[in-house]
C-alpha cells in the first residue's frame, strides 16, 4: 500500500511538473497565460483550521464596507437581514437596518406592485431592476451576486500544497482570493496591455484585467472600534464577511465535526477492547 501511494505521488509530482515546463514553454511562444497570473495570498484567518471561529467585530467592520461601498454594484440575494443578528446586533438594530433599504412588494389590492421599507425577513436587495440594466450599468459586464461569492470565487492550489491542505483543512480559499483581488490592482508590467476601461490585476480568474475599477481606498470608510483605515484592513474586513455570508453554520459544522470524530475515536477504542476482550478466552 506504502509503495502504491509512493507511486501515485511520485506520478503526480512528474506530472505537475511536466505541465509547468509546457505552461512555461507556451507563454513564451505567445500563448494565452495561465489565470490567475499570480496565486492568491495566504491570509491568516480567524476562521481558518479546525477549531477556527469568526470574529464578529471583523465581520461587523465589512458589514460596514459592503454596505457604503460594495453595495452600489452586488447584490446579496441570497442574504436575509434576520441573519444579521449572528454578528452581534440585537433585533431593534436589525429591524433599523433593514428599514435603510426599499423593496418591491405585491401585488396589491388593483393588482399592483409597491415599494416598501424592508423587514428582517426581507432579503438584501439588488441595485439594479434586472441582470440587464446591471451589465449596461457596467460596461457590459454585470457584477456578480456577493451571497455565495467566497465559496464559489476559490482557487485550487496545486500540487504538493494541496496534499497538505486535505491535513491542515484549508477552506479559506475563497476569501484569501478576494482579499488578493481587491490588493492586487496594479499598472500593467512594460509589453502589456489592457483593453480600455479594464483594469491590471494578476489575481484575477479570468483574465489580465478586469472592468471592475479598484473599489477600495486608505479612509475611505470609517470604522468606529479604532481598526485600522487602510485597503489592506478594508478588504480583509470585507473578504471575512464574505465568507459568513457564504457560510454562516461554520462554527456549527467544525463543532459538529468535532464531536464527530472524538466519537469515532472512542467507539474505535471500544470495538477493539471488545474484540480483545473475547477473543482473549479463544484458543488460537
Amino acid at each position: 500500500m506504502k509503495k502504491l501511494v509512493a507511486g501515485i505521488l511520485s506520478l503526480a509530482m512528474i506530472a505537475g511538473l511536466g505541465m509547468g515546463v509546457a505552461r512555461a514553454a507556451e507563454e513564451g511562444e505567445g500563448a494565452t497565460p495561465h489565470y490567475p497570473i499570480h496565486h492568491p495570498k495566504h491570509v491568516d484567518w480567524s476562521f481558518a483550521g479546525p477549531f477556527g471561529k469568526y470574529d464578529k467585530g471583523q465581520l461587523q467592520r465589512g458589514l460596514k464596507v459592503y454596505t457604503e461601498v460594495c453595495a452600489a454594484c452586488h447584490s446579496m440575494n441570497l442574504v436575509p437581514f434576520r441573519t444579521l443578528e449572528a454578528l452581534g446586533y440585537s433585533e431593534a438594530q436589525v429591524k433599523t437596518f433593514a428599514a435603510n433599504y426599499e423593496v418591491q412588494d405585491g401585488p396589491n389590492a388593483d393588482g399592483e406592485m409597491f415599494t416598501r421599507k424592508a423587514v428582517p425577513s426581507d432579503h438584501f436587495p439588488s441595485p439594479f431592476a434586472n441582470h440587464e440594466a446591471a451589465a449596461a450599468a457596467n460596461n457590459g459586464a454585470a457584477p456578480p451576486d456577493m451571497s455565495l461569492l467566497a465559496k464559489a470565487r476559490g482557487i485550487t492550489r496545486g500540487f504538493p500544497q494541496f496534499v497538505f491542505d486535505i491535513f491542515t483543512q484549508y477552506q479559506e480559499g475563497g476569501p484569501d482570493y478576494i482579499y488578493s483581488l481587491l490588493t492586487g490592482y496594479q499598472d500593467p508590467p512594460e509589453g502589456v496591455q489592457v483593453a480600455e476601461g479594464t483594469h491590471y490585476n494578476p489575481y484575477f480568474a479570468n483574465a489580465a484585467a478586469l472592468a471592475m475599477a479598484p473599489p477600495l481606498g486608505d479612509d475611505q470608510v470609517t470604522y468606529d472600534d479604532g481598526a485600522p483605515q487602510t485597503l489592506d484592513q478594508y478588504a480583509k474586513d470585507v473578504s471575512a464577511f464574505l465568507m459568513w455570508a457564504a457560510e454562516p453554520h461554520l462554527e456549527e459544522r467544525k463543532r459538529t465535526g468535532f464531536m464527530v470524530m472524538v466519537f469515532l475515536v472512542i467507539f474505535t477504542i471500544l470495538l477493539y477492547l471488545t474484540k480483545k476482550s473475547i477473543y482473549a478466552r479463544k484458543e488460537h
